[in-house]
């Protein structure tokens, strides 16, 4: 590349974010081709809001909120490094502390604070429990369980054991 196409080059880079800062900064200054019409005010009702709808993050997902999907998301790194653990050590890690660096799961994973959940671990040398319970339990907010068996059980009415409701199965 010469001096110039790389000058032009530039100047074109710092041109378009230039564009796209002010139209942060100020949404009204975008060409009006590529602003967004302004949104029509919805008539009142006399219904209460319904709650946030749930978007799912991939094909058969499970979860019924954001809160859920992440709180699943952690329990498959949590198995996906007990199996890495036990197939290296030949038995399940005794603590959350020794999947540090199995898998992904990193130290900042160790702590049960989850966010809307609470972590709890039970380990062996031949099994392990991973249950995630919901700080505030709602409709939007259900209990998990899951063991070396590579099942996710959830209950929306006491905490999660093994005999309620399977809503994933991993075979790794």
């Amino acid at each position: 590349m010469n001096k110039n196409s790389v000058h032009t080059s530039l100047i074109v880079l710092i041109f378009t974010f230039a564009i796209i800062f002010a139209s942060v900064l100020n949404p009204a200054t975008v060409t009006p081709a590529l602003a967004q019409p302004p949104q029509a005010q919805a008539a009142p009702t006399d219904q209460t809001p319904a709650a946030s709808t749930y978007t799912p993050k991939y094909h058969g997902d499970p979860a019924h909120s954001d809160s859920e999907a992440a709180a699943l998301a952690y329990m498959r790194v949590v198995m996906r490094a007990q199996v890495g653990f036990n197939k290296h050590y030949g038995h399940y890690a005794l603590s959350l502390t020794q999947l540090v660096h199995s898998g992904t799961f990193t130290q900042r994973m160790v702590s049960p604070d989850r966010g809307d959940y609470t972590v709890g671990f039970k380990g062996k040398n031949d099994n392990f429990v991973l249950t995630m319970t919901p700080k505030s339990p709602d409709a939007q907010h259900r209990s998990f369980y899951a063991d070396n068996d590579g099942k996710i059980h959830a209950d929306d009415t006491k905490p999660a054991d093994s005999d309620s409701p399977v809503v994933e199965t991993h075979k790794w």
